[in-house]
């Protein structure tokens, strides 16, 4: 039985896949266990791999930094793809007040942070792995990793400490929830407060009426400074057509246009006239409006057309079709000529059937081929986000350059080209699940590297007396940030309470708080303002810490 007792404790490749593959088995399987409500779901494979630790299991240092780097790069990358479409919008109007909020919070959690350091004599390298934990942030933590390695500090101390704040991490905002809703949460702030949503999309017919517009081209109307619109259908004398940009409106048209509700009104002073009917009902059968006409969602599968603006291939002129809606990762867009088309993109499509047909032979309508991910494009990204972490930049004030590194690299390079990939017509697609499962495998083996790293020295340390000091200070990171950006967002934003948690949750990098969040609150304003504040928040920690330890340590 020896060969089966070496499979465990004998250092080798074979071992080294055999422990963590365990670990990350185990920790996923008690993920799944809800407390009180709450389920710490990957983050559990983290404290697996501590008791493994604790237990004497461990693997080759090469192996475990190998394969501790390696997750952390897809993690981070694969977390940089799925939000990078959205990073940049995140900051129009109602998202640029979130954002403020949130980095509130960030930046109060980091001044307690360096400030306690100071006064209370804890190392800055461990004090960096406290407010990690306190926060809940693992990319910050690899961040804070490769930087005091760059400054030739040990980073055993930031792992320990984080492992010993997390838990309380997660909870203590959790707990700021509960009790701002039990003393300072009023009956007002519980009323939902619509999020202006400049993607979602608002279908409604008009009567031509305005003799301003008699006898004018569609595309010389849509010059006129107006909201943008795209006119879906047209009917005349009895009746229905697709109309062209060239085609001439006259008195007493009926269109169909899409739009946002928010322009609607505005649309109405235009035309003249908003018919009643309500035409964004979810089950409205679109092809027996008309029968000369059918509506058919076609999904752009061919990789010539990443990046091409919708304009340009004169889909409408040639084929005598409209294209009202496009979907992208769930979200409605406006179909205007200027919208940069992205592969996997749903088009919803109208006009006669044979047309439609022309029109699917154009853009792919092959779902089967967007089942392969684009390998060769993720590795490429991570070879980019790795070099772009490589650079050393030198920063007035502080001795060293500083270096991205293995975290804050590939999550701009990941952001980058999840937001801009498609415009530089780079095919960067890839279903969801295959973002999920290599941000999990990635993810999953980063925690399972770090808890097995500080496992061996753990719970001797919770007992010393400095356990129970980086606990209390963690705990104070977590919870009166939080409180005090929601009293100011409550209070003088005048946010309702469920984007409140929403963004405090998303500051917070605290999904599992998030959870609690959607449970007791019954819209889906904590949902929308999570992802809002999220990209930007996770982004900043994750240069703030090595920017504070490059200047105090």
């Amino acid at each position: 039985m020896e060969w089966f007792t070496d499979l465990f404790f004998e250092h080798s490749a074979l071992q080294a896949v055999i422990i963590l593959s365990l670990i990350t088995a185990i920790g996923l399987g008690f993920g799944k266990l809800h407390l009180f409500g709450v389920s710490l779901g990957v983050t559990f494979v983290f404290f697996i791999g501590i008791l493994a630790g604790h237990l004497g299991f461990s693997i080759d240092p090469r192996m475990l930094i190998y394969a501790e780097s390696f997750g952390l790069v897809l993690f981070v990358y694969s977390l940089g793809l799925q939000v990078g479409p959205g990073f940049f919008s995140s900051f129009h109007k109602g998202g640029y007040k979130l954002n403020m909020l949130g980095l509130g919070v960030i930046l109060i959690g980091t001044a307690m942070a360096v400030i306690i350091s100071k006064t209370a004599s804890v190392p800055l390298s461990d004090m960096a792995g406290i407010l990690c934990g306190a926060t809940t942030n693992t990319p910050a933590l690899g961040a804070a990793q490769q930087t005091l390695k760059q400054l030739g500090e040990p980073t055993s101390g930031a792992a320990l400490s984080c492992a010993i704040t997390y838990p309380l991490g997660v909870v203590g905002v959790i707990l700021a929830i509960v009790v701002l809703r039990k003393l300072v949460v009023r009956p007002k702030d519980m009323e939902s407060h619509d999020h202006d949503d400049t993607n979602h999309t608002y279908i409604a017919t008009f009567q031509i009426h305005n003799p301003a517009i008699f006898n004018m081209s569609i595309q010389d109307i849509a010059k006129l400074s107006y909201p943008k619109f795209v006119i879906s259908r047209l009917w005349r004398d009895g009746n229905v057509s697709i109309p062209t940009s060239e085609k001439i409106l006259k008195e007493n048209d009926r269109i169909l246009v899409i739009t946002t509700e928010k322009d609607a009104p505005t649309l109405t002073i235009l035309f003249g006239e908003q018919e009643n009917r309500d035409w964004n009902k979810e089950d409205i059968d679109w092809n027996a409006i008309d029968s000369q006409l059918v509506s058919k969602h076609v999904v752009i599968s061919r990789p010539e057309i990443n990046g091409k603006k919708l304009g340009s291939l004169r889909l409408r002129n040639s084929y005598g079709i409209n294209i009202s809606r496009v979907t992208r990762s769930g979200v409605q867009l406006l179909a205007t000529p200027g919208l940069v088309l992205q592969l996997g993109d749903r088009l919803t499509v109208v006009g006669e059937a044979a047309a439609i047909q022309n029109v699917e032979k154009v853009l792919g309508n092959t779902v089967k081929t967007l089942k392969d991910p684009n390998m060769a494009s993720i590795f490429i990204g991570i070879v980019l986000g790795l070099i772009i972490g490589a650079i050393p930049i030198s920063i007035p004030g502080i001795s060293s350059p500083v270096k991205l590194g293995l975290a804050g690299g590939p999550i701009i390079i990941g952001i980058l080209i999840g937001a801009y990939g498609p415009r530089l017509h780079l095919v960067t697609y890839t279903t969801r699940s295959a973002n999920l499962m290599l941000r999990g495998i990635g993810l999953s083996l980063y925690l399972a590297c770090l808890g097995l790293d500080a496992g061996a020295h753990f719970f001797e340390t919770v007992m010393r007396p400095e356990g129970a000091l980086w606990i209390g200070i963690g705990f104070a990171i977590t919870f009166i940030p939080v409180v005090i950006m929601a009293i100011v967002s409550m209070r003088i934003f005048h946010l309702d309470f469920g984007s409140t948690c929403g963004m405090l949750c998303g500051s917070m990098a605290n999904p599992m708080a998030l959870n609690y969040a959607n449970d007791i609150i019954p819209n889906d304003n904590p949902a929308v303002s999570y992802a809002t504040v999220y990209p930007l928040g996770m982004f900043t920690r994750v240069i703030m810490i090595q920017i504070i330890l490059m200047l105090f340590l």
